[in-house]
């Protein structure tokens, strides 16, 4: 029976960590390790490609915890924009909990790293591509032919994600808080339409 990999996902949540504080360049192994309070040997074992692979498994991390956010939020609201505020609260509440000294782990990763290095591209693609499909059919069912569901996904996760960025330079919730309540004024008047 293999041995339980036991100190993976400590890294990983290591990093995850680091990164969205103070991105991929700026978080070094030694970093890594000491959060993560597993060996250095571990992580040349886990991730013999190097810290560039650390930050792939925390891309499809934070991706999944995204996607799974959203889910749960798509499932408990009975629209788009019940979706999108009740997000914007839990992001802006995110944000202030950590004195707005965290950002979006995948953001950080990406604006460093893509499109140069492809693992961390493809990963990054996977991870929106999840958040998109929620958000798509979301709207589809709020009666959304499905090529303008799709548009707006876009929209509304682009927009979120500048958010983010504009929260933490000016210290408030109130970018992503404003952002989805117009993102959900505008979807809410076109269905209206």
């Amino acid at each position: 029976m293999p041995a339980v990999p036991k100190h993976r996902q400590p890294i990983i949540n290591a990093a995850l960590t680091l990164f969205r504080r103070q991105g991929f360049a700026r978080s070094g192994l030694n970093d890594i390790v000491d959060v993560s309070g597993a060996p250095k040997g571990s992580l040349y074992h886990y991730f013999p490609d190097g810290k560039s692979s650390i930050a792939v498994a925390a891309v499809e991390e934070a991706g999944r915890r995204v996607a799974a956010t959203v889910a749960e939020l798509a499932a408990e609201c009975g629209s788009t924009g019940e979706l999108l505020r009740a997000h914007a609260r839990l992001l802006a509440g995110w944000m202030q909990g950590s004195g707005f000294r965290n950002g979006c782990p995948i953001t950080t990763v990406l604006l460093e790293l893509a499109p140069r290095e492809r693992a961390v591209s493809e990963a990054g693609r996977k991870a929106y591509a999840a958040r998109l499909s929620i958000l798509r059919d979301k709207l589809v069912a709020d009666g959304f032919a499905r090529p303008r569901a799709e548009a707006l996904a876009v929209l509304c996760t682009s927009a979120l994600q500048g958010a983010l960025i504009q929260a933490r330079v000016e210290r408030s919730g109130r970018p992503i808080e404003v952002t989805a309540s117009e993102l959900a004024r505008l979807i809410e008047a076109e269905v209206r339409s």
